[in-house]
């Protein structure tokens, strides 16, 4: 061969590892999965800023780098079926009925009640061909779906025996172990595709702590969360699914499917968003291209920023006249007000519900404030936080940021005097989360820097609960005597579907 040859194919080689390089390096500075194709979801940066990690205050013995250390990996983490991956690939690439029925979904045990007959329901009749379903114990359709148990799902969601996100559940419970379940909707579960979720942080920090004390005891920190399930089906989950288990504590965090600010509008404005003027200077192949390769999605956010003529700032929203409920105090609000606003008089009752539930079986119960990224005057980068600017501005319309802080300060004022009335532990999430929309994927729901960040906010917040449990002698508890033990599975079944 001609060395002139030779020095070309050099050249090419050179530049092919060089890219191949530069890929891995963006896939894994930005949370892709290394040899996921097309790409997976990006966890996003797990960095946080020395400053905002420093606003959060630690416990007494609490060391500032246990914050940096990770869970164990999941024993119960396998490979997914090629036949699983197709399928997900299948809807992801022939989406039907918009977001109504997402790739996620076909792998969802549906609970038989809510799905009826599915080629009548509004949202199965979109699934492809087939479902899977359950019966419920109690022949109710709250919660309305479980996930498939001990599996690990094209979402990369790893499910233990009874399908909650996880390690396997200790079975039978030790003596020395304390059980924490962590009940909520997407904003607990967390996005499937992160390593680990919030609780999951704060219950491997809880055990570095008791091994720094050397105390003879075990946290078991469970997470029954699921995404787009309301305080009744939370009430639902607790009842069929965490008394079984007799956990020590229950946390309750959810706070974004039933805020509805039309609650304080007189009359809400109709029509839709009206997006500012933007140009989009990304060809079609380049769109595509990004699907498939982290560096190439880098380029085309790039020639999108720079064409973009978005400023971050709020879009513009029609007038409104907000009407505060009479006689309601906004700064210490009666829990018995027949017309709270954000539902909270449906949510307050379903607290009840599993505060009554836990009662029975001799459970804690904490409640925790929820975080909305919203301020009046907030100003977003339109590239990095478009979601957040979506999901204020167009899932949120035509309401005001000033209203949505409102009514989110509203909401957290309320459920800390419902714990301080009912003598529960309130769990101050919102109080103690940096401002900062970089640890965001919306307005809700956080990347993975923010989701390490809320389980150290939890688990510092905790631990005088624990202290307190530990030193009278409360936790652990011994398991009653006679009690049943059995774990709460269930066995899915799937059933095929021909809906026209």
């Amino acid at each position: 061969m001609p060395q002139q040859i030779k020095n070309v194919l050099l050249v090419l080689t050179s530049i092919a590892l060089s890219v191949l390089v530069a890929e891995a390096v963006v896939r894994y500075v930005d949370g892709y999965a290394m040899f996921a194709m097309p790409l997976s979801a990006p966890s996003g940066s797990a960095t946080v800023g020395q400053d905002a990690l420093d606003q959060v205050p630690r416990a007494a013995g609490v060391e500032r780098d246990w914050f940096f250390t990770d869970p164990p990996p999941l024993p119960n983490r396998r490979k997914v079926p090629d036949e699983w991956n197709r399928l997900y690939r299948l809807v992801q690439d022939n989406p039907a009925g918009g977001m109504d029925f997402r790739p996620s979904d076909v792998f969802k045990a549906w609970n038989s009640v809510f799905a009826g007959d599915p080629c009548k329901h509004r949202l199965l009749h979109h699934a492809p061909g087939q479902l899977y379903v359950y019966d419920p114990p109690d022949g109710t359709g709250s919660p309305p779906y479980r996930f498939l148990p001990d599996v690990t799902l094209p979402t990369r969601l790893v499910t233990n025996q009874i399908g909650w996100r996880g390690a396997p559940i200790e079975d039978p419970r030790g003596e020395k172990t304390i059980r924490i379940v962590f009940v909520g909707s997407s904003t607990t579960i967390d996005a499937h595709h992160l390593p680990f979720s919030w609780p999951e942080f704060a219950g491997h920090w809880l055990n570095q702590w008791a091994k720094a004390k050397r105390l003879p005891v075990r946290f078991e920190v469970l997470n029954a969360g699921r995404e787009s399930i309301t305080s009744t089906d939370i009430a639902a989950v607790v009842r069929t699914e965490v008394l079984p288990l007799r956990p020590d504590l229950v946390v309750y965090y959810e706070g974004g499917n039933q805020f509805r600010p039309a609650s304080i509008v007189d009359v809400v404005p109709k029509g839709s968003a009206v997006r500012p003027p933007q140009a989009d200077a990304s060809p079609s192949w380049l769109l595509m291209a990004a699907r498939y390769s982290a560096l190439i999605a880098r380029v085309q956010a790039a020639v999108g920023a720079a064409a973009s003529t978005v400023d971050g700032h709020e879009w513009p929203k029609p007038d409104y006249r907000v009407v505060w409920p009479e006689g309601l105090d906004e700064r210490d609000p009666d829990l018995a007000y027949p017309r709270l606003p954000v539902s909270l008089n449906v949510i307050q009752r379903d607290l009840d519900r599993i505060r009554t539930d836990l009662a029975t079986v001799g459970s804690d119960f904490a409640v925790s404030s929820f975080m909305w990224m919203v301020k009046d005057g907030l100003v977003l980068n339109p590239i990095r936080h478009k979601y957040i600017l979506e999901q204020l501005n167009v899932a949120n319309y035509p309401f005001r940021y000033r209203e949505l802080e409102r009514l989110a300060a509203f909401q957290n004022r309320l459920l800390a005097k419902y714990a301080a009335v009912h003598g529960l532990t309130f769990v101050d999430i919102a109080r103690y989360s940096p401002f900062e929309p970089d640890h965001f994927t919306d307005a809700v729901h956080t990347n993975y820097a923010g989701t390490r960040l809320r389980g150290w906010i939890v688990f510092n917040q905790l631990l005088p609960t624990v202290e307190k449990h530990l030193a009278d002698g409360s936790w652990p508890r011994a398991w009653p005597a006679g009690a049943p033990s059995t774990l709460p599975t269930f066995t899915p079944r799937q059933i095929a579907l021909a809906c026209e």
